[in-house]
């Protein structure tokens, strides 16, 4: 029998950067996100699974997806309408039934906004997915690890000292946005658990692999004004320098293993909400509230 396609993103930032993802009747091989070689046909849709610490728990876990075509002019990508997903765990006889998926696409690049679902993926292993979208139905496959990398909601977020202007711990340039964000004038290790709850974006704008973190740096300067007397927040880059691979040593502490990632950690240092991959305003715009209280 001739496997399903499938996309298994691991744990590390080495297999993040030459990931891959699978489709039916084709495959995207990447050295980064920013250029692959696109192997299916026009009309076929491809998932790109950007969630990169799926792990087995029987809590709901944010899945998000990308959703594009390829063609000889490269990738297209889809946003919109809604998707439906549909899930089969391993050894399971019989998948779930199907779950609406919304767009969110507030603040991301044009045409790339991203659907996202929350399965509980409740046993270690390959998952078997299905995604239903305009009027067609791809399958494709998720790997689910036995436990996270990196931290997840109800931990104690790590007290790591992150980049400041003061002390920017070896990072040059500290911010890679242009102009550079007002975000690095506090360092993580002396506001989380200092009784002000903590919006801690991890990304690297000149850097990123899907070219979402631009723009969700973007969008987080855009809706933060209504907050900032509630919560601290902290921008930190994921390289030591723009050519390098040298990572800061924060992202290290944290055990990230893509970006952009964004925590929401209440005033005691919990950990309470956790974006990975792309997030759009809207799901910035919850987490803030619910943060804020």
């Amino acid at each position: 029998m001739t496997p399903e396609p499938f996309f298994d993103r691991a744990l590390s930032r080495r297999a993040f950067l030459s990931g891959g993802l699978a489709a039916a009747g084709g495959l995207v091989v990447a050295s980064s996100f920013g250029s692959a070689a696109f192997a299916t046909s026009a009309d076929k849709l491809a998932p790109l699974v950007l969630s990169s610490d799926l792990y087995a728990s029987d809590q709901p876990q944010r899945l998000v997806v990308a959703l594009a075509r390829g063609g000889k002019r490269g990738i297209t990508f889809v946003s919109g309408p809604a998707a439906q997903f549909q899930f089969q765990g391993p050894g399971a006889s019989t998948p779930s039934e199907w779950v609406k998926a919304p767009l969110d696409r507030a603040g991301l690049p044009k045409g790339r906004g991203v659907y996202v679902s929350a399965p509980v993926l409740a046993t270690a292993g390959v998952w078997k997915v299905k995604v239903k979208s305009q009027g067609q139905t791809v399958p494709f496959a998720i790997q689910v690890n036995a436990a996270p990398t990196a931290p997840v909601t109800g931990q104690a977020a790590p007290r790591a000292a992150s980049p400041t202007l003061a002390d920017p711990l070896g990072t040059n340039p500290i911010c890679t946005r242009q102009p550079v964000c007002p975000l690095h004038t506090q360092s993580l290790s002396t506001v989380i658990g200092a009784g002000k709850p903590v919006a801690a974006l991890f990304a690297t704008p000149a850097r990123c692999s899907s070219q979402y973190c631009g723009p969700v740096l973007d969008e987080m300067l855009k809706i933060m004004d209504p907050f900032k007397d509630r919560i601290t927040f902290v921008h930190t880059e994921i390289y030591q320098s723009l050519t390098g691979t040298a990572l800061v040593p924060t992202v290290s502490a944290w055990h990230l293993a893509s970006e952009p990632w964004l925590f929401g950690i209440d005033g005691s240092g919990v950990i309470q909400s956790r974006l990975d991959g792309a997030f759009g305003g809207d799901e910035m715009q919850a987490l803030l509230t619910k943060l804020a209280g």
